[in-house]
């Protein structure tokens, strides 16, 4: 395995200082966000759409310092029901991928409105009253395979090979069964971000998540997220306080090792190659309380301790 952070983890540096940071922390690579919820303040899309010049200059930073681009990350809502924007700067983001070869983009599923008429997008998440299936039909059936058709058909024409969605709230694609139902009907371009934070908020298991995965994990994030047990008890984890009042709340998101120890992540990366995901790593930094330069090396430290770095080499003697 191999491990990096998401720019935006440092999104407070300009874009020189953020890849220092790296060098110093001996990651081997960094996931670049473009656009959607990011300001993409390391990332100008536009100015490198189309400009061999421009997007040469920006690889050479990384590769001067021996580092590697391990994905471009539109982190949105591409099928918001006002919001066309979000869409097509995925879609900017694919052939900007394509141009400087890069294999892999991260993004999420979308979450169209609950009808043609609704303005807001909306997030089904029980089977009653009835009118919920008739959300899920609209939204699966006349917006997101349509739309994931569509983009698969780039990918295809622009070189990338893996679209990585994150399992993650208020997205259609937000578990194992929604992230199977998309990749059956769209293609294997479709795989998962498998990011253990989300799972952990909605009552999922990553470490049995990564084995009902398998082939269909195309990138990790490694995020962790406090489950905050006495506002639990009465809040549940259906939480909708503000992400800057952690006491508040019953789950918030954490620098890895605060929310859980060392030995779960030693048992997640292990999951990962029983699975067999030999991939990325890639830190996203979320933690309010804590600096972010003091949580990620905090984050990077961890997983230095307990991620596989070589090949398997054991074979049983011939006896």
């Amino acid at each position: 395995m191999k491990l990096g952070f998401v720019s935006d983890s440092l999104g407070g540096m300009g874009f020189e200082e953020m890849l220092d940071h790296a060098a110093r922390m001996g990651v081997s690579g960094i996931e670049v966000n473009t656009c959607g919820w990011s300001t993409a303040p390391h990332c100008r899309m536009d100015d490198l759409l189309g400009n061999p010049e421009a997007q040469a200059a920006f690889q050479r930073a990384f590769e001067d310092r021996g580092l590697e681009i391990i994905s471009l990350n539109a982190n949105g809502n591409p099928l918001h029901p006002t919001d066309p924007k979000q869409g097509e700067d995925l879609k900017k983001t694919l052939r900007l991928a394509g141009e400087m070869g890069i294999k892999t983009v991260c993004t999420m599923s979308g979450l169209p409105a609950g009808n043609a008429t609704d303005t807001m997008p909306n997030w089904v998440v029980s089977s009653w009253p009835p009118e919920t299936q008739d959300i899920l039909r609209y939204q699966w059936d006349e917006k997101l395979i349509p739309f994931w058709t569509e983009i698969a058909r780039l990918a295809a024409e622009n070189g990338v090979e893996r679209i990585a969605l994150e399992l993650h709230g208020n997205q259609c694609v937000y578990n194992v069964p929604s992230l199977h139902k998309l990749r059956a009907a769209v293609g294997p371009v479709i795989g998962a971000n498998l990011d253990p934070s989300h799972l952990f908020w909605m009552g999922a298991d990553p470490l049995v998540a990564a084995e009902a995965l398998g082939d269909a994990i195309y990138h990790v994030h490694a995020k962790d997220t406090l489950l905050n047990a006495p506002v639990q008890a009465t809040t549940s984890l259906l939480e909708n306080g503000s992400l800057m009042d952690i006491p508040a709340r019953s789950w918030s998101y954490i620098t890895l090792g605060f929310g859980h120890g060392e030995e779960w992540w030693r048992q997640f990366c292990y999951r990962l190659k029983m699975a067999g995901y030999d991939g990325w790593l890639s830190i996203e930094h979320e933690d309010v309380l804590l600096n972010s330069l003091e949580g990620l090396e905090k984050s990077v430290a961890l997983l230095q301790g307990v991620m596989p770095g070589r090949p398997a080499d054991y074979k049983p003697q011939d006896i």
